[in-house]
């Protein structure tokens, strides 16, 4: 074994710890007594990485080089897989890759980088390399079309590349090119609330909807090129589809359903599951949004069945109830089918008014994370994120969130991160929870968001 390889398990064991904050090993205070808690953070090794100062072909475009690089950089950091090194020394970014150099830097992998004109004559030409310090050898290398800086598909065509470094090293998909939807009040209106998208890393905040009235639940559909929500815009609440490429809503289901809520696609990106309340028979329904038509009542009854998920392959559906009976919702899953009795996710206690709510079915397992605890916390304003497991069952549970209150949670493309909705003492926003680390991120600053979505990924930079 490599002297190199005994350092980096030695480092990895040393980081391991350093990611588990102090208590975290131990007891600590939790929203569901009587629940086997599993520890925040698994001890998981991150390899540290530097990346390069990028050379650049044309002359004057040396900042372009930099911006490039830094995007980069904060992809790297915000995947969770890296340790990202800066401070370098200068001697380090000349031309060539000196292994012996760089392993004294102690990093274990290496990003360069070279920026050239496009022989198109459109925009530019990003190659990079990985190299793999330890082992000294090249790991991968790839080109990619960047666009102009300040175009619409500029940041989004650095975000793709950032993602197949994640891919290069790591054999997982990145989630730098993805965007999340949500609901918030509109900045200077007193009233109502409209859609908003985002970049992954928080940048490029743009409003979708200008339509004055009450939106929710926003979902992206599997392609990315489209997002069903409920609104009131039309006096009761109906479902409405927007078409990101040409900008255009249609409504999806049929006037005199009742009040049409919590949408969400089917894996085929055919059907849409939704809930509906004030009409009978009331439940969970299904939608053909591809040949409007063909409305199919999966099930309910006299309780309110309320924010469908789809499991990874369609055939399971996992959503929130109060069928027992009490007040406070409950998490259930079970076959899409009617007549088909689900079975009870949440940690349900008799007597101790556990509320759980806003399921969400990762895309790549059988864990699903929903927001909740005993009813104590929830009368002071503190839901936290929790992930259970479907296959695994046996009350066991994993909680994300340690401190204010915790909402609407949903899973990115990678089945690894998580956004959702908050409020700390020092403020309300859009935050992202890496289920493996436990890191936290604000990803929108000084907002009052509910129902985020995580979208695919985008590709191509996606679609506005």
């Amino acid at each position: 074994m490599k002297a190199a390889t005994l350092r980096a398990v030695a480092r990895g064991a040393i980081c391991a710890l350093a990611l588990v904050p102090a208590g975290a090993l131990g007891a600590q205070e939790t929203a569901v007594p009587g629940v086997s808690l599993g520890l925040l953070y698994r001890n998981t090794y991150v390899p540290p990485i530097a990346v390069k100062p990028f050379a650049v072909e044309s002359p004057g475009e040396e900042a372009l080089g930099r911006e490039i690089e830094m995007i980069i950089a904060q992809d790297l950091d915000f995947s969770d897989r890296f340790l990202v090194r800066d401070s370098l020394p200068t001697e380090f970014s000349g031309q060539g890759v000196q292994y012996e150099l760089w392993e004294q830097f102690e990093v274990d992998w290496l990003l360069a980088g070279s920026l050239a004109a496009n022989p198109t004559g459109e925009g530019w030409v990003l190659t990079l390399e990985a190299h793999d310090i330890v082992y000294g050898s090249l790991q991968n290398r790839g080109t990619f079309p960047i666009p102009e800086s300040g175009s619409a598909g500029f940041r989004m065509a650095v975000h793709t590349a950032s993602d197949a470094v994640v891919e290069w090293v790591t054999g997982e998909v990145g989630i730098a090119a993805t965007r999340v939807v949500f609901a918030m009040r509109a900045f200077g209106e007193q009233r109502g609330k409209e859609l908003y998208i985002v970049d992954s890393d928080g940048e490029n905040l743009q409003r979708l909807t200008w339509d004055q009235s009450l939106v929710a639940s926003p979902v992206w559909s599997p392609d990315g090129t489209r997002i069903a929500y409920s609104s009131w815009k039309a006096g009761s609440a109906r479902l409405y589809e927007r078409n990101l490429r040409t900008g255009a809503d249609r409504a999806l289901v049929p006037e005199g359903a009742g009040q049409q809520l919590t949408p969400t696609y089917h894996p085929d990106g055919v059907e849409v599951a939704f809930a509906v309340i004030g009409a009978e028979p009331r439940g969970l329904y299904s939608y053909d949004a591809a040949r409007n038509c063909c409305l199919t009542h999966l099930g309910g009854g006299r309780y309110h069945d309320l924010s469908p998920g789809y499991s990874p392959d369609g055939s399971e559906i996992v959503f929130m109830s109060n069928r027992l009976g009490v007040a406070t919702p409950q998490v259930y899953v079970g076959k899409p089918v009617r007549g088909n009795e689900p079975e009870l996710l949440s940690p349900y206690r008799y007597g101790e008014g556990g509320y759980f709510a806003d399921p969400d079915w990762s895309p790549t397992s059988s864990r699903v994370a929903f927001s909740g605890g005993i009813a104590q916390r929830r009368q002071a304003n503190r839901y936290h994120i929790f992930v259970a497991d479907v296959e695994r069952g046996d009350n066991w549970l994993v909680q994300l969130t340690q401190e204010g209150n915790n909402e609407d949670p949903s899973w990115a493309v990678d089945g690894r991160h998580i956004v959702f909705s908050g409020r700390r003492d020092y403020g309300s926003g859009v935050f992202v929870v890496d289920a493996v680390t436990g890191r936290t991120r604000v990803l929108v600053a000084n907002v009052e968001a509910a129902d985020p979505d995580w979208s695919p990924i985008l590709a191509g930079g996606g679609s506005r």
